[in-house]
Protein backbone atom coordinates (compact mmCIF):
# COMPACT_ATOMS: atom_id res chain seq x y z
CA UNK A 1 0.00 0.00 0.00
CA UNK A 2 2.81 2.15 0.62
CA UNK A 3 4.47 2.01 -2.55
CA UNK A 4 1.18 2.59 -4.78
CA UNK A 5 0.66 5.71 -2.34
CA UNK A 6 4.31 6.90 -3.27
CA UNK A 7 3.30 6.16 -6.90
CA UNK A 8 0.20 8.16 -6.62
CA UNK A 9 1.87 10.71 -4.74
CA UNK A 10 4.83 10.92 -7.47
CA UNK A 11 2.22 11.05 -10.29
CA UNK A 12 0.41 13.78 -8.67
CA UNK A 13 3.29 16.01 -7.88
CA UNK A 14 4.23 15.32 -12.06
CA UNK A 15 0.51 16.04 -13.01
CA UNK A 16 0.71 19.30 -10.85
CA UNK A 17 3.77 20.23 -12.17
CA UNK A 18 2.87 20.12 -15.44
CA UNK A 19 -0.80 21.35 -15.24
CA UNK A 20 -0.24 24.81 -13.99
CA UNK A 21 -1.84 24.42 -10.23
CA UNK A 22 1.45 25.22 -9.07
CA UNK A 23 1.20 28.91 -9.28
CA UNK A 24 -2.16 28.37 -6.98
CA UNK A 25 -1.04 26.41 -4.41
CA UNK A 26 2.49 27.97 -4.27
CA UNK A 27 1.88 29.57 -0.58
CA UNK A 28 0.71 25.76 0.64
CA UNK A 29 4.27 24.19 -0.86
CA UNK A 30 6.47 26.92 0.44
CA UNK A 31 4.63 27.62 3.80
CA UNK A 32 3.51 23.69 4.30
CA UNK A 33 -0.25 22.60 5.04
CA UNK A 34 0.29 21.81 8.64
CA UNK A 35 1.42 25.36 9.52
CA UNK A 36 -0.44 26.98 7.23
CA UNK A 37 -3.34 29.10 8.47
CA UNK A 38 -6.93 27.13 8.16
CA UNK A 39 -8.99 29.49 6.53
CA UNK A 40 -6.72 30.20 3.81
CA UNK A 41 -6.71 26.09 3.63
CA UNK A 42 -10.70 25.77 4.07
CA UNK A 43 -10.98 27.53 1.00
CA UNK A 44 -8.82 25.61 -1.14
CA UNK A 45 -10.15 21.92 0.18
CA UNK A 46 -11.91 20.11 -2.23
CA UNK A 47 -12.92 16.79 -1.02
CA UNK A 48 -15.27 16.10 -3.70
CA UNK A 49 -12.17 16.11 -6.12
CA UNK A 50 -10.85 13.71 -4.18
CA UNK A 51 -6.82 13.29 -4.25
CA UNK A 52 -7.09 14.85 -7.97
CA UNK A 53 -6.91 18.00 -6.45
CA UNK A 54 -3.29 18.91 -5.59
CA UNK A 55 -4.27 20.59 -1.68
CA UNK A 56 -6.24 17.91 -1.24
CA UNK A 57 -3.82 15.01 -1.76
CA UNK A 58 -0.97 17.49 -0.20
CA UNK A 59 -2.92 17.65 2.57
CA UNK A 60 -3.57 14.08 3.00
CA UNK A 61 -0.06 13.08 2.90
CA UNK A 62 0.76 15.57 5.77
CA UNK A 63 -2.14 14.05 7.50
CA UNK A 64 -0.98 10.28 7.25
CA UNK A 65 2.72 11.19 7.83
CA UNK A 66 1.57 13.27 11.05
CA UNK A 67 -0.63 10.27 12.22
CA UNK A 68 2.14 7.67 11.47
CA UNK A 69 4.48 9.91 13.78
CA UNK A 70 2.20 10.52 16.54
CA UNK A 71 1.62 6.52 16.68
CA UNK A 72 5.27 5.97 17.08
CA UNK A 73 4.85 8.09 20.16
CA UNK A 74 1.87 6.31 21.45
CA UNK A 75 3.13 3.15 20.89
CA UNK A 76 6.37 3.61 22.63
CA UNK A 77 4.53 5.43 25.61
CA UNK A 78 1.66 2.62 26.57
CA UNK A 79 1.42 -0.01 23.64
CA UNK A 80 -1.64 1.96 21.74
CA UNK A 81 -2.11 3.41 18.26
CA UNK A 82 -4.96 5.02 16.25
CA UNK A 83 -6.11 1.96 13.60
CA UNK A 84 -4.65 4.66 9.85
CA UNK A 85 -6.88 1.65 8.38
CA UNK A 86 -10.15 3.90 9.44
CA UNK A 87 -8.10 6.90 7.30
CA UNK A 88 -9.14 7.33 4.15
CA UNK A 89 -9.27 10.15 1.83
CA UNK A 90 -12.49 11.36 2.30
CA UNK A 91 -12.16 11.15 5.69
CA UNK A 92 -8.99 12.46 6.69
CA UNK A 93 -10.13 15.68 4.00
CA UNK A 94 -13.64 16.14 5.98
CA UNK A 95 -12.23 16.31 9.30
CA UNK A 96 -9.48 18.86 7.83
CA UNK A 97 -12.56 20.85 6.04
CA UNK A 98 -14.98 21.00 9.28
CA UNK A 99 -12.15 22.31 11.32
CA UNK A 100 -10.88 24.54 9.30
CA UNK A 101 -14.23 26.23 8.92
CA UNK A 102 -14.63 26.25 12.71
CA UNK A 103 -11.36 27.43 13.27
CA UNK A 104 -10.51 29.63 10.15
CA UNK A 105 -7.53 31.57 13.13
CA UNK A 106 -5.72 28.12 14.09
CA UNK A 107 -4.04 25.25 12.25
CA UNK A 108 -4.89 22.16 10.79
CA UNK A 109 -2.54 20.02 12.70
CA UNK A 110 -5.38 21.18 15.53
CA UNK A 111 -7.77 18.74 13.46
CA UNK A 112 -5.74 15.94 13.47
CA UNK A 113 -4.64 15.89 17.42
CA UNK A 114 -7.71 16.29 18.31
CA UNK A 115 -8.74 13.55 16.46
CA UNK A 116 -5.82 11.71 17.81
CA UNK A 117 -6.94 12.34 21.27
CA UNK A 118 -10.35 11.18 20.99
CA UNK A 119 -10.01 8.28 18.60
CA UNK A 120 -10.45 4.35 20.36
CA UNK A 121 -6.74 3.41 20.84
CA UNK A 122 -6.30 -0.18 19.14
CA UNK A 123 -3.64 -2.27 22.19
CA UNK A 124 -0.63 -4.27 20.74
CA UNK A 125 1.89 -6.26 21.79
CA UNK A 126 5.08 -3.68 22.50
CA UNK A 127 8.31 -4.29 23.84
CA UNK A 128 9.09 -0.11 24.83
CA UNK A 129 12.43 0.84 23.31
CA UNK A 130 11.65 -1.36 20.00
CA UNK A 131 12.32 2.25 17.75
CA UNK A 132 15.60 2.21 17.74
CA UNK A 133 16.29 6.16 17.42
CA UNK A 134 20.00 5.62 16.65
CA UNK A 135 20.38 3.83 13.88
Amino acid sequence: MVTRLNRLALASCVALLCSGALARAEPLLTQGIGTSNCGRLAGDLKPAEGLANPVNLMAYSWAQGYISAANISLVEADAKHVDMGQLDEAKILSLLLTFCKANPDKQPLGALNEYLRKSAKVKIKWDKGTVDWNQ
